[in-house]
């Protein structure tokens, strides 16, 4: 098991001035939420300190404390050791931190040297002096090692550049914490490295960078220490070269508890894989989202994908699923080229796709449990074949009864509805459509064990019947205990697959990690290798 103490490293030379940025305790509340409980956060001068953490472990809502877009309930913010309370985000650009977001927030219609200087604009008898306003943006874009013409157009730059410009608009105001977040999601290589220049230049002139990415390669590039937050919580702070990357993987994804220790594994069941894949992808893959990957996907069987945040994990199902459209590659189902390019053309062929933002893609809060339910066996009737009210009460009160969906009334509304009752709700509309193969992208997160526990044993039970089923979770002991195949992903690529029942977390977590080790895809059939 994982030891989750707090972990603090211990001070090495340099580092026993005060930081210029602490945050102590720092509790932050939603209604009905608490966000993050009691987190800690040290920025020092001349260092690039990393964020880590899975998607929900707090990492935007500590930036967005930071910089004065959200209020804290508890806790306490230092910077240069006087203590500062920031209503809004002027109060902490004031305080000297400055924000580069990964949608670079600039005027894109403007030219890059009003982007470099607004607010700042050199003013002479009140007014704007544009010739000294280039030039003053001229020399902060040449403190960045950038030589372009001021007067040209932002739009017309690469991300890379625009990236630059908007560390260079924060350098403008003297910041002495610069966060940067997510800025290299958009960036190839190249455009990473020239990057990655300019945030060593800034440290080494003493400025305190908070970075965030989820690019492990990366994190080990750059930083001098990192933080890791897990569920909202404060795991520890770590000097970088004293965390091996699979010791920070499995602070960042934590263990189960014990309850779903006890949960069969499907993984133990044989799967005819000599038998014609319910779908198979050949090469399927997105310039600069998925390199191409093959995948095949047989009856009664859950391939599990296994992977960071920002490994391909969603990219590679929503490809699969049609939301996103691939330009290489192709679809076979059950053996015949299948054109899918959008989700009516995946339904069509019996595909059900459950997102990860259950919210924003999922369910219909305004509406109740029952016509979320009936939802997708309507649209796949259409409009002129309605369902009459016995057929919908008799197969919402079969989900509801089959799912345990609490409580069990069809007519509350979703939205009053706890997370994982959400996501019952929203995976019984996709089984009431009688899918032969259902995608499921991080269906537990976000809610309590036991309905963790329900999911879990639901999507056993369906295998056990015969459905197909793709999983994805940031857990990977979850991963392992239900399916009886994981594809691993890394930096957006397919690294390999392996054989659940002959692996465990620390093999997995070394797979992810290291990337001396790679391995052996699984045979093609004759469908998808053709």
């Amino acid at each position: 098991m994982t030891d989750d103490t707090v972990v603090r490293p211990r001070e090495d030379p340099g580092t026993s001035a005060a930081p210029v940025a602490a945050l102590r305790g720092i509790t932050v509340e939603f209604p009905g939420v608490k966000a993050l409980d009691g987190v800690d956060l040290t920025l020092r001068a001349g260092e690039v300190h990393t964020l880590m953490g899975e998607n929900g472990a707090g990492k935007s809502t500590l930036i967005k404390a930071l910089t004065g877009v959200y209020s804290v309930a508890a806790g306490t913010i230092t910077i240069g050791g006087a203590a500062r309370v920031f209503r809004t985000t002027a109060d902490a650009e004031a305080a000297g931190i400055s924000t580069v977001y990964q949608e670079v927030n600039l005027c894109t219609n403007l030219s890059v040297g009003e982007n470099v200087m607004l607010g700042h604009e050199v003013r002479r008898a009140g007014m704007i002096d544009w010739r000294a306003t280039y030039r003053e943006a001229a020399r902060f874009l040449s403190n960045l090692g950038l030589d372009i013409d001021t007067r040209s157009t932002l739009g017309t730059h690469s991300i890379a550049v625009q990236q630059l410009v908007a560390i260079s608009r924060a350098m403008v105001s003297d910041a002495s914490v610069l966060v940067l977040d997510e800025p290299t999601s958009s960036l190839d290589r190249s455009e990473v490295e020239q990057l990655f220049a300019v945030v060593r230049d800034l440290r080494d002139r003493g400025v305190a960078i908070l970075f965030v990415t989820h690019f492990l390669d990366q994190v080990y590039e750059i930083s001098d220490r990192l933080t890791v937050l897990r569920n909202g919580r404060f795991v520890g702070e770590y000097l970088i070269d004293e965390l091996p990357r699979g010791e920070l993987i499995a602070k960042m994804i934590g263990r189960e508890l014990d309850e779903l220790e006890a949960l069969s594994r499907t993984a133990e069941r044989d799967i005819d894989r000599s038998a014609v894949p319910v779908l198979s992808a050949v090469g399927l893959g997105r310039k600069g989202v998925l390199e191409p990957a093959d995948l095949e996907i047989f009856d009664g069987e859950v391939v599990g994908i296994a992977g960071l945040l920002g490994s391909g994990r969603t990219e590679l199902v929503r490809l699969l699923y049609g939301a996103d459209r691939a330009d290489t590659g192709r679809h076979v189902v059950r053996g015949l080229p299948a054109r899918i390019t959008t989700p009516r053309h995946a339904i069509d062929r019996r595909i059900a796709f459950s997102s990860e933002d259950r919210r924003a893609e999922g369910i219909i809060s305004d509406l109740t449990v029952a016509e979320n339910v009936i939802l997708g066996i309507q649209a796949k009737r259409g409009a002129l074949r309605k369902m009459g009210r016995a057929e919908q009460d008799a197969i919402v009160s079969e989900y509801i009864e089959a799912l345990g969906v609490r409580p069990a009334d069809p007519n509350a509304l979703v939205r009053n509805l706890s997370g994982g009752n959400q996501q019952k709700v929203l995976l019984a509309r996709w089984l009431a459509t009688a899918p032969q193969l259902i995608i499921l992208d991080e269906p537990t997160r976000g809610i309590d064990v036991g309905a963790k526990a329900d999911i879990q044993r639901k999507v056993a039970e369906l295998s056990a019947q015969g459905l197909a089923v793709v999983f994805i979770s940031s857990e990977l002991e979850e991963v392992i205990r239900i399916a009886q195949r994981i594809v691993v992903m890394r930096d957006r690529r397919k690294i390999g697959e392996l054989d659940a029942t002959e692996v465990d977390v620390d093999d997995l977590v070394a797979v992810i990690a290291d990337e001396s080790r790679e391995t052996e895809p699984s045979r093609q059939s004759p469908e998808t290798a053709a």
